[in-house]
């Protein structure tokens, strides 16, 4: 998966707003839910808050790592497992916006297919 692609819904029907309050499922079950979702071009992610799973940490997804959503269940369902997600960087609100940041989350989630 391209760098670029990784910050890109894969279908263009799925919108940030539409997906806050989903479930989020990794491969090997859930994680948490959607707290906040973006539709920038090229940089669109989610927030998953994974409530006590990983003590109420938050998590920054790029929309590259959805496989797929289902409204009818009201599910995103992710291309990770939970561990990979619980070992990404360390969510930083305050650098979400931070090409360095971006960057750090990118090569974790990037080399992945």
């Amino acid at each position: 998966m391209a760098t670029t692609d990784l910050w890109t819904y894969r279908d263009t029907t799925w919108r940030g707003t539409a997906l806050i309050g989903l479930k989020v499922e990794a491969i090997d079950g859930e994680i948490g839910r959607v707290d906040e979702a973006t539709d920038d071009v090229g940089g669109s992610f989610l927030v998953v808050d994974t409530g006590t799973w990983i003590f109420g940490q938050k998590v920054l997804l790029p929309a590259g790592v959805i496989d797929r959503v289902d409204l009818d269940e009201e599910k995103v369902y992710v291309k990770r497992t939970k561990d990979e997600i619980k070992n990404a960087p360390e969510y930083e609100e305050d650098r979400r916006d931070d090409n360095t940041y971006r960057s750090e989350v990118a090569d974790y989630y990037g080399g992945r297919s």
